[in-house]
């Protein structure tokens, strides 16, 4: 029987306890080979953890987790590397100084490993000294790991919050973003003691990687768009028995089980390549639930539902046209806008490109988003101007 790493992000875990694991490695080899310091967006509930946790063991050389993996044939060398992983989910962010005590968590268990220093005192340089000790002890480079990178500036997002540093006054938003600032700016100047580093996240903060900038942001890059979710090949390969089982159970056909997936979890697209894409969280859920024609993982956070209650009248005019990639992934006021939001909670998705003028089509992603914004229509007390979600469709926009 089939076990679905549902919920889980553990690469090690997936590996040793026989769950599925769909073999990303030869993408991970070109990843690890052809750059060094990259920046990823993807929507949440993608994959992104698992990604990192994949990474961290193959830099620590733990080939015999990827036995029989792609990338088994691919490596030779497997050179074990000190690795920092900084892992921002479920840490409620919106209580002032939890990211500071977080940082100070991380660095002061990283200098029981390496000493500390004897002369620096604030998070970016005792980080910097770490980086350069490990360095040194293992004659090999650091790897930096850093997940959900933007989750103490999302959590805290208009809310308002204040906190003090010393007698002077702050939104708890602006004292995260400086206090991130300081501590990405790191990289730059440790260049020479880093191997490899990858952050990920739903969004690009410009304020915060202005100083991160020898960064290759992949988000849209057409050699990474498979990186996370899964592709029809994938499924094809890895759940042809599942599809099958699906199809006896519902008492229909293999090909009506595709084409019902792919309307509902399709639908996705990450470059002008626009290789379709499954959210993976979903598909997995249905395959383990043996049903389709449900919403399975979208997420609904608070601040999208608020912004839903106050721009609801803005729906009929998003979907359905052309945007650039600022207005969408990278600009730090794109964070406080419906359409990004739509777009980083796997609501929206590209659905066409025009690459030489940096222009996506943004619409509905696929059946599961439609519902749920159905759902979040209806708990947001929406007044009936704003219409049916059918309304504001692509299909009924054919100048889109």
């Amino acid at each position: 029987m089939t076990k679905y790493p549902i919920g889980i992000q553990d690469f090690e875990k997936i590996r040793k306890e026989d769950y599925l694991y769909v073999d990303k490695t030869t993408l991970i080899y070109r990843l690890v080979t052809e750059g060094a310091v990259y920046f990823l967006s993807r929507p949440r509930r993608f994959g992104k953890s698992l990604l990192v946790s994949t990474l961290k063991n193959y830099f620590l050389g733990r080939k015999e987790l990827f036995k029989g993996l792609a990338i088994d044939s691919l490596e030779k060398k497997w050179a074990e590397h000190p690795v920092f992983h900084i892992d921002f989910n479920g840490t409620d962010f919106t209580v002032p100084g939890t990211l500071e005590q977080r940082l100070d968590d991380y660095i002061a268990e990283w200098e029981e490993l390496y000493g500390r220093s004897p002369i620096r005192r604030d998070r970016g340089g005792r980080f910097s000294y770490v980086l350069q000790q490990a360095h040194q002890r293992y004659n090999r480079r650091c790897v930096v790991l850093i997940d959900e990178y933007d989750k103490p500036i999302l959590d805290v997002l208009d809310t308002n919050i204040k906190t003090y540093v010393g007698e002077q006054e702050w939104l708890l938003e602006d004292r995260n973003r400086e206090t991130l600032k300081a501590f990405y700016s790191v990289f730059k100047a440790a260049d020479g003691d880093l191997q490899f580093v990858l952050l990920t996240g739903v969004t690009k903060f410009y304020p915060i990687l202005q100083d991160f900038n020898q960064a290759i942001d992949i988000s849209l890059d057409k050699r990474f768009e498979t990186l996370c979710g899964i592709t029809q090949i994938e499924i094809e390969r890895y759940f042809q028995n599942a599809i099958q089982e699906m199809a006896i159970k519902l008492n229909t056909s293999q090909d009506n089980i595709m084409s019902r997936l792919k309307e509902w979890y399709n639908g996705y697209h990450f470059s002008s390549q626009l290789t379709d894409i499954y959210a993976p969280s979903s598909l997995l859920k249905a395959f383990a639930n043996q049903t389709i024609d449900i919403q399975h993982s979208l997420h609904v956070s608070s601040y999208l539902t608020s912004l839903f209650a106050h721009k609801h009248r803005e729906l009929k005019e998003l979907a359905g046209r052309y945007y650039g990639s600022q207005d969408f992934i990278e600009n730090i006021k794109a964070t406080k806008s419906l359409l990004a939001n739509l777009y980083q909670h796997g609501y929206f998705a590209i659905k066409d490109s025009k690459p030489q003028f940096d222009l996506y089509l943004l619409d509905i992603a696929n059946k599961e988003a439609e519902k749920t914004l159905d759902t979040i229509k209806n708990s947001a007390s929406f007044s009936s101007q704003t219409g049916t979600i059918d309304d504001w469709k692509l299909e009924s926009r054919p100048n889109a």
